[in-house]
């Protein structure tokens, strides 16, 4: 499919019709996921992916009573990190070394840029940097999954601190950031199924610069 294509064709779902998302298909989407662009490739979050319906249903009643949750096949959780300190950056350098085969130790001025930009943030500071990550990843998981021909739904619209005690993400280290429903629209039963996208024309989005 093509991607503009795909584009136009996806929209956030409001109605699922339960149907099952493929394995290779959401393999697909997940591995976009991990491959998505992220500030100096740390990314400081954790996806959580969820088939279980009565975890599903649990969400959808105690966190997040939208109709996609148990309607769609598969929950995707988006949950940053809590925390960031020294030990992980420092875990993510040796992993780059060991993944590229180079000295953990030519990285060092690399990985000090990283403790110099990061560490001196507030803890707030740090917690909203590491959700636009997060946010960068899900917008990955959307054009993914359009071009799959899956749908998609993210979703703001729940209670985080109840997900987060459902999900036990406090004892991982992780805070909820936002949810992506995949699955299948139901055409019948979804008003904006047939409607034509809304947006804004270019002229109005882009300012160019010559």
């Amino acid at each position: 499919m093509d991607l503009l294509d795909a584009m136009n064709w996806r929209y956030a779902a409001k109605k699922m019709n339960g149907q099952k998302v493929p394995v290779e298909k959401l393999d697909t989407i997940l591995e976009a996921i991990r491959l998505s662009a992220s500030s100096v490739g740390l990314q400081p979050y954790n996806i959580l992916v969820i088939d279980n319906h009565e975890l599903k249903g649990k969400i959808h009643e105690l966190a997040c009573p939208q109709p996609q949750i148990v309607e769609g096949s598969h929950l995707l959780v988006f949950a940053s990190w809590t925390n960031i300190e020294a030990a992980q950056i420092d875990a993510y350098i040796q992993f780059i070394a060991e993944t590229r085969g180079v000295p953990a130790e030519s990285l060092t001025p690399f990985a000090d840029s990283i403790k110099g930009s990061l560490l001196s943030r507030t803890p707030e500071a740090l917690a909203e940097w590491a959700a636009r990550q997060a946010y960068i990843a899900l917008g990955s998981g959307l054009i993914a999954a359009a071009t799959e021909r899956v749908d998609a739904t993210p979703i703001e619209g729940f209670n985080a601190a109840a997900l987060d005690e459902i999900l036990d993400l406090p004892d991982k280290g992780l805070h909820s950031i936002a949810l992506m429903a995949l699955g299948y629209r139901d055409a019948e039963k979804d008003f904006l199924s047939k409607a034509v996208k809304v947006r804004r024309p270019r002229k109005e989005l882009f300012i160019e610069l010559a």
